[in-house]
């Protein structure tokens, strides 16, 4: 023991700066918007420099002050060993996790965030790439339904032989859409509940999604009649609640505000990617033998030509097995009781990355208890402690209808309404026959329609009729909606949504879509360069169809990635967000169930009164409805409601900071 009256106030002195230096880093651990691990790791190593050198001048002092150095030395050493069970903590394990990925700082400059987003700065891209391909699966299989539902429904004899009539199949077609969301109504909001429950996770329920659409879809495939259709329609929707815990995934990993408009608009454009390619190959790959038989021959008796729309299903069931491959072995789970247990997906993959590929693969970092060398008492670790249960805190399932929440789902519901109606009803009418005058149209034959009797059209509203496109122009049809959409995507929205806001954009993008619904039934009456009842083609036509298409799309550009960005933000708590985004699409699932089914009756009705447009406007109205309700849904922030304790934590956290 040295004999200075004042080493005891040097120890002292370390003691406090050690402290202050701890608390540095344990701020900047625990908080989003503080340091990341590498700074406070730098900062620690500036005050072991500072320490260095405060021992190296006592050494020259004496020997006597080299012995009290040596006296201090476990002190310090314990110091550090303490400093080092601060950078292990979960929250500092959470923030070497955003540092390896090259997630930027959550408050950037001013003038950074003053600027437009490009699609190179979003964080995580890996990450949501893989969320991207994962949902692209989907409207593949979807897409491609539509290129050739109306065929196969048509194929569908009934006891005595004949096939349905036009209005029929227009109503089953809507009962097929019925059911797929019909059953996603019914289990959504279990899914998203389970995506905030520590024992499924967000990965879990992803992964059952898309393993349940595959089988779903090669049930469809391999229907022999409607009924079994319906059946397997509704297992592919009962077992798929994605679409809500794909938008919580991206909220989560994409928290800054001025990255969401970007991050949100991914699925949208996905779901574009689809329709493009989607219905070009459902249309030529949908009934094989018939479409190629100089391929085939005359006496193929094969599997294809008892199941001719088999071979779509099959290869979209195989799109979704490879995309449930990536989500096990590339996605991180995002839910924060979950994100520090193991992976072992996420282990086997980087073990081939490593021993394989000889690959390099980021640190895994393991939160430590306090049994493992952290002591209960130590006011740094429970205050991290502490703040990972306020974090846990989660909203009563009762608190989380406010006024803003309500409203937000009822435009929303209205919006998905029209919009998953218009994607049924569209491959509808253009797969109708076209109206052939003078002719005995009936409904035995598939390529004539039915009339009235003594039916004579007459302008404005008397009209019937669609376009009898066959599966491959169907495809290419839903191709050009496809191609507009994802041009408008990434040229257009980043920069008017980036001027007018979430907001006006999202009302003023509503007003488009009564528009868009007023025309589609007028292309009917467009003349083609082919009579009647072959199919309508010439410029005319194409240019019609693509400014009906131009006028959809560049509404459901704003208004999707809008509406997702709203209910995302109208969550009152973020420990609800899942289950938020699971009732939100449990209530378009609803609408998008009723809507599909209401107005293919409407349309089989308006084929047998001779007036094909009767549908298109009843969606016309329900879109003034969904455009005058968007009036009163305002923007949240995604924590209106704040539990006890929390604001406490927030402002120690922000003063730490």
């Amino acid at each position: 023991m040295s004999g200075y009256p004042d080493s005891g106030h040097h120890r002292r002195d370390y003691s406090e700066d050690v402290d202050s230096t701890a608390t540095t880093l344990q701020a900047s651990a625990s908080s989003s918007k503080a340091h990341s691990f590498d700074d406070g790791r730098k900062y620690a190593d500036i005050e072991l420099e500072r320490w260095d050198e405060e021992n190296s001048r006592r050494t020259v002092k004496g020997h006597e002050e080299q012995d009290d150095d040596r006296e201090d030395a476990p002190e310090t050493e314990g110091l550090l060993a303490h400093d080092t069970a601060i950078l292990n903590t979960p929250a500092a394990a959470e923030t070497a996790r955003a540092v390896d990925d090259d997630e930027p700082p959550a408050a950037p400059p001013l003038d950074e965030a003053s600027k437009p987003v490009s699609w190179s700065s979003l964080p995580k891209k890996t990450q949501l790439a893989i969320l991207t391909l994962s949902r692209l699966s989907e409207p593949l299989t979807q897409t491609s339904l539509q290129a050739y539902m109306f065929y196969q429904l048509k194929s569908f004899r009934a006891s005595h032989g004949s096939p349905p009539s036009d209005s029929t199949v227009a109503q089953q077609a809507g009962i097929l859409a019925a059911a797929f969301t019909g059953a996603q109504m019914l289990t959504a909001v279990m899914w998203g509940r389970l995506a905030d429950n520590e024992r499924m996770g967000r990965k879990r329920v992803i992964l059952v999604g898309l393993l349940g659409t595959a089988i779903g879809s090669l049930g469809f495939g391999f229907s022999g009649n409607f009924k079994v259709a319906v059946f397997w329609r509704c297992v592919g929707g009962m077992l798929n609640g994605n679409m809500g815990v794909m938008r919580t995934m991206i909220s989560e990993i994409v928290r800054e505000k001025r990255f969401q408009s970007r991050a949100f608009l991914l699925l949208p454009m996905t779901f574009n990617i689809g329709v493009i390619v989607g219905p070009l190959l459902g249309g030529l790959l949908a009934d094989p033998v018939g479409s190629y038989p100089a391929l085939f021959g005359d006496g193929y008796g094969g599997w294809l030509k008892r199941w001719p729309y088999a071979l779509p299903n099959v290869v979209m069931a195989g799109f979704l097995f490879c995309s449930a491959m990536g989500v096990i072995f590339g996605l991180e789970e995002t839910l924060e009781g979950l994100r520090d247990k193991p992976d072992y997906g996420l282990r086997f993959s980087r073990w081939i990355l490593r021993t394989v590929f000889h690959r390099k693969t980021k640190q895994e970092y393991t939160a430590i208890s306090s049994r493992e060398g952290v002591h209960e008492d130590d006011m740094e670790m429970s205050g991290a402690v502490q703040e990972r249960k306020t974090i846990r805190k989660k909203l009563p399932f009762r608190r989380i209808w406010t006024p803003n929440i309500l409203l937000t789902l009822l435009a929303h519901g209205l919006l998905a309404m029209h919009v998953g109606t218009f994607n049924n009803l569209w491959f509808v009418f253009l797969s109708t026959p076209r109206y052939t005058p003078g002719a005995a149209n009936g409904d035995g034959d598939s390529k004539t329609i039915h009339l009235p009797p003594n039916y004579k059209p007459h302008a404005p509203f008397t009209f019937t009729g669609g376009l009898a496109l066959p599966p491959p122009s169907i495809g290419t049809a839903l191709a050009v909606m496809g191609v507009i959409g994802i041009s408008l995507q990434l040229l257009l929205y980043p920069r008017v949504s980036f001027k007018m806001g979430t907001l006006v954009s999202y009302r003023y993008s509503l007003l488009l879509f009564p528009l868009s619904y007023t025309l589609a039934p007028y292309l009917a009456t467009i003349p083609s360069s082919l009579p009647a009842p072959q199919q309508a083609t010439g410029a005319l036509v194409w240019i019609g169809i693509t400014l009906v298409l131009l006028i959809q799309v560049l509404a459901r550009t704003f208004a999707l990635p809008a509406t997702a960005i709203l209910v995302n933000n109208a969550s009152p708590h973020p420990s609800v967000l899942g289950t938020v985004h699971g009732i939100a699409q449990t209530v378009s699932s609803a609408t998008r169930t009723v809507g599909p089914a209401v107005v293919g009756w409407v349309y089989g009705v308006g084929l047998e009164k001779g007036i094909v447009g009767l549908a298109w406007w009843v969606m016309g109205a329900v879109a003034i409805v969904g455009a005058f309700a968007a009036r009163w849904v305002k923007e949240g922030d995604g924590h209106e409601i704040w539990l006890e304790g929390e604001k406490e934590e927030e402002e120690h956290g922000q003063g730490k900071g």
